[in-house]
């Protein structure tokens, strides 16, 4: 198959050129293999919190997307800082086992929305509607909006031999990505589900993973290129543990939101991408919370 170069196009109600919809009918909502699908989806994300779907791109779809991102990453901005799970200050009024004073090593990199062509195969996957409707189905809400953010939105990760992402939390509910190229070795995918809630931090049990004390929580995932996951990273602690040998780990990121206008924190954009946009110093004067939670 040959694939024509298209833009991204929010209005693209068929992926089969890229995806595969032998599998993955996305095209045809109302297929009775789509509903299972998503019925099976719905059910992994409620057991553990994370669905991986193997084989997602069509072969030469994934061919491409993996040129595509050898090619970003000449793109990546890196940064090496020292990071808690939540992404704040040192506190010394805490106690120096508090999982708020365990600061680890992150340095991964990413490139940014802003960089990544219109054409190229995450970002037409991104913004198209069935794509969004299918994650919608499989999230169980009536209908999730791309990030409003510049920069953020859609993310390539790029991770080097020698790098690794420390126990964290994301800042939305959900995320949706897409390995394109798989490490040599490591890069594995840690998380423990549904550690924390709204209704409480369990300081105690995330100290005892991120102070390396149990693995009792923890579920391993080594994901292929092409595999697509859906993951509830809010409140599940996760991780990329260290990459090695001689290739990168590459991952498209896609940031879904459950209400439109999303635009990510400012120092934690600061962080993770060298650089804020004015909407993002907008964006901060008029936050208010969803939760209590720290992060």
């Amino acid at each position: 198959m040959v694939l024509s170069v298209s833009l991204a196009d929010a209005e693209c109600l068929d992926l089969s050129d890229i995806v595969n919809t032998d599998r993955y009918p996305l095209h045809d909502p109302d297929s009775p293999r789509l509903n299972d699908l998503v019925a099976a989806c719905r059910a992994e994300l409620a057991a553990s919190g994370s669905a991986v779907l193997h084989d997602f791109l069509r072969p030469e779809a994934l061919e491409r997307a993996r040129n595509e991102g050898r090619a970003l990453a000449a793109k990546t901005y890196f940064s090496t800082r020292k990071v808690n799970a939540y992404f704040t200050a040192d506190d010394p009024a805490l106690s120096e086992a508090d999982p708020r004073r365990i600061f680890m090593d992150r340095t991964s990199g990413f490139v940014t929305r802003d960089l990544i062509p219109a054409d190229a195969i995450v970002h037409r996957i991104y913004v198209a509607q069935a794509m969004k409707r299918f994650v919608a189905a499989c999230l169980g809400e009536t209908r999730v909006w791309e990030y409003a953010d510049p920069y953020a939105g859609l993310v390539q990760n790029v991770m080097p031999p020698g790098t690794e992402q420390p126990w964290h939390y994301d800042t939305n509910e959900f995320i949706v990505s897409m390995m394109t190229q798989q490490p040599t070795a490591g890069g594995d995918f840690e998380y423990c589900p549904n550690i924390r809630s709204p209704q409480g931090e369990n300081y105690e049990g995330v100290g005892r993973v991120v102070r390396g004390e149990t693995r009792e929580a923890i579920n391993v995932i080594t994901l292929r290129p092409g595999d697509l996951q859906l993951f509830k990273g809010r409140f599940s602690l996760h991780r990329v543990t260290q990459v090695a040998g001689e290739v990168e780990r590459h991952t498209a990121i896609f940031a879904y939101s459950q209400k439109p206008g999303v635009i990510g924190r400012l120092e934690r954009t600061r962080q993770l991408y060298g650089r804020v946009s004015e909407a993002h110093l907008e964006a901060e004067q008029r936050l208010v919370r969803a939760d209590s939670l720290v992060d």
